[in-house]
């Protein structure tokens, strides 16, 4: 298929929006994690695998590196996260010289931005077992850290007798120590580390002090809640059935999993204490992997339909999202790969936005250049995003000549609120001349552009300026005379 991207009725900042920097690029470098500074925003630290930290003081703009090391061992899944007094926490897996492979989650502590660390504290150690895929929320006033990741009896073990479960723990010290870990789901995975395996808990606090918790197993998207701090759990709740299931195969990727992400809008918006679950799955194909939001206004209790966050047509693979909200207003923010303008395996990043409530959802493309991925290269787990008072920070591993790299985008003018993208696929049987016609809730028809394509499938790309046009349904129509090419109906 033949792709042409048009742009027209663009602001003139449109086509410099991406501002791509370059983090990391030593060998193996891959599942980036960030957090912006609550109490600075010009402050913000990253891990990389397997060891790598690095840190910025101004927005973004430059990095100091360097390595992590804990007595405790520093073995990957790096996760980041900040407490409201500037507390960085660095959480990754451990690989001690007198323990066993990553036998605990390890917490390291950062009081000046990210320059030095502690050695370290862990929660999880329940003799040889192991502890993985953890992530963690911190009370916005309290300052306590709760901390959810997969215990595996033996990872990667096909016997029966083995299993996976969720376990939680929690730390009221900044991290001097930790609770006793407790198991906070009820069905147990087996220990493969695939579509049966219950694994990828993120937990989420509510504007109560609430804990929510969101795990993928065997029979979709599980649920549970906890009112006191995470002593008790509520019964695990399936959200959503995940048809395919959270392991998947994604063409060039050494591996891909559509793991849950969970936020909660703690803003002033009129979407307060809106609870968000992002994932992707292949409900509609091997072939079209698609990004998805659910949400709640009830704590859980009810959940909305699933909304798709790509807004390309049917039939390309979009994959590794994760999310995050400005708590500041309470709009959406999303990063993932996506291969809307390709038919083979490159790949660009996209950034998602959309109003508190998941409302006037917009896609964007942010990576300056596509790049192409090796199925033999260890690509790993997930991409990440930050953002705090309008400052935005989609971070994501790439892949040149097999080679990966950690890359950021600090642009912040990112999507035009009244900009519309358009995805038109079309087929010609002969070389002719079409045209993009808009009918507005006025009913008066605006021809948009007219021009001549070739024989044969086409993929259009048009970027609509409806900044100074009244809110209404717009239909557009792609057309060759009176041959309707392409229809589709947008409200803005």
């Amino acid at each position: 298929m033949k792709q042409f991207v048009l742009i027209l009725l663009l602001f003139a900042a449109i086509p410099s929006l991406a501002q791509n920097i370059l983090i990391n690029k030593s060998p193996g470098s891959c599942e980036p994690s960030i957090k912006i500074d609550p109490s600075n925003p010009n402050k913000m630290v990253a891990g990389i695998v397997l060891n790598q930290v690095a840190y910025s003081e101004d927005g973004g703009k430059t990095w100091n590196k360097d390595k992590l090391t804990s007595t405790f061992g520093v073995y990957g899944d790096p996760v980041i996260d900040a407490a409201s007094d500037g507390t960085f926490y660095y959480f990754h897996l451990s690989n001690p010289e007198e323990g066993h492979w990553i036998d605990r989650i390890v917490c390291q502590a950062s009081h000046d931005g990210g320059k030095t660390w502690s050695d370290g504290s862990f929660a999880g150690l329940n003799g040889e077992k192991q502890q993985d895929k953890h992530w963690s929320v911190i009370h916005p006033k309290t300052g306590a850290i709760y901390l959810t990741w997969t215990e595996f009896d033996s990872y990667g073990s096909t016997e029966p007798t083995c299993f996976s479960r969720i376990r939680f723990s929690a730390s009221y010290d900044k991290a001097e120590t930790w609770t006793e870990a407790i198991t906070i789901s009820e069905h147990q995975g087996n220990c493969i580390d695939d579509d049966e395996t219950t694994e990828g808990a993120v937990p989420a606090l509510g504007p109560d002090g609430e804990l929510y918790v969101c795990w993928a197993n065997e029979f979709g998207l599980n649920f549970s809640t906890s009112v006191d701090e995470g002593k008790t759990w509520s019964s695990e709740k399936i959200i959503d059935e995940m048809p395919g299931g959270w392991a998947m195969d994604i063409p060039g990727i050494y591996r891909a999993n559509g793991m849950p992400i969970l936020k909660v809008d703690l803003s002033n918006s009129l979407s307060r204490g809106t609870i968000y679950v992002n994932w992707a799955d292949q409900r509609n194909g091997i072939s079209d992997t698609d990004i998805w939001l659910k949400k709640s206004t009830d704590g859980g209790e009810t959940w909305s339909d699933n909304q798709r966050v790509n807004n390309d047509p049917p039939g390309r693979q979009q994959f590794f999202t994760w999310m995050d909200v400005d708590q500041s207003t309470g709009r959406l923010y999303f990063v993932f790969y996506d291969r809307r303008a390709h038919a083979d395996w490159e790949t660009d990043v996209y950034l998602a936005t959309a109003d508190p409530g998941g409302a006037n959802m917009q896609n964007q493309i942010i990576s300056e250049t596509s790049f192409m991925p090796d199925p033999k290269v260890f690509f790993g787990d997930y991409t990440n995003i930050s953002v705090q008072d309008g400052i935005i920070r989609p971070i994501w591993t790439r892949m040149d000549e097999g080679k990966t790299s950690v890359w950021l985008d600090i642009s912040e003018e990112r999507v035009n609120p009244g900009l519309l993208e358009l995805v038109i696929p079309f087929e010609l049987k002969s070389e002719a001349k079409v045209c993009l016609s808009v009918k507005g809730p006025n009913g008066k028809v605006k021809h948009l552009f007219k021009k001549k394509f070739a024989e044969g499938p086409q993929q259009l790309v048009y970027l609509w300026d409806s900044s100074k046009s009244e809110r209404g349904v717009y239909t557009f129509v792609l057309h060759q005379k009176k041959n309707v090419l392409w229809k589709t109906e947008k409200t803005w």
